[in-house]
């Protein structure tokens, strides 16, 4: 079996979103994966958030995550604390919660793959400092 996969807010904007650029891409490749998705709250925050603007997408996003298309892992205050730290080193870049709260999600799952339309930031983060994600687009 497949590693996790993280599911970043751009990837789940473009799977649910049909007038989205890279929205057949990103349907086809989630379609293909074999192994466990994982995404966090805060990702889920920003994207049933770009989705309200599209009719009835803040809920297609949430029934997404209800259907199991995606494990929705919860912070803990351990979690939160790593997620700030983050956020402080990669603030040149700007890294936002949502991207720290899924670096850290990939420290504790060790594992680099990550589904997501934001390739500078990723490009850029670093897995337990040191490792690299894997875009798999």
């Amino acid at each position: 079996m497949a590693a996790e996969l993280l599911l970043d807010t751009g990837a789940i904007v473009s799977l649910l979103d049909r007038a989205q650029r890279r929205h057949r891409e990103f349907v086809e490749f989630f379609a293909t994966w074999t192994g466990q998705v994982v995404t966090t709250e805060a990702v889920l925050t920003e994207a049933t958030h770009l989705l309200g603007r599209v009719h009835g997408g803040a809920l297609a996003c949430l029934d997404f995550v209800l259907a199991g298309g995606a494990l929705l892992v919860p912070s803990t205050p351990s979690s939160l604390r790593r997620a700030r730290d983050l956020m402080e080193r990669y603030a040149d870049l700007p890294m936002d919660f949502a991207d720290a709260t899924l670096v850290v999600l990939a420290e504790d799952l060790k594992t680099d793959h990550v589904l997501t339309t934001d390739q500078r930031g990723f490009n850029a983060y670093r897995i337990s400092g040191r490792g690299r994600f894997r875009p798999c687009i």
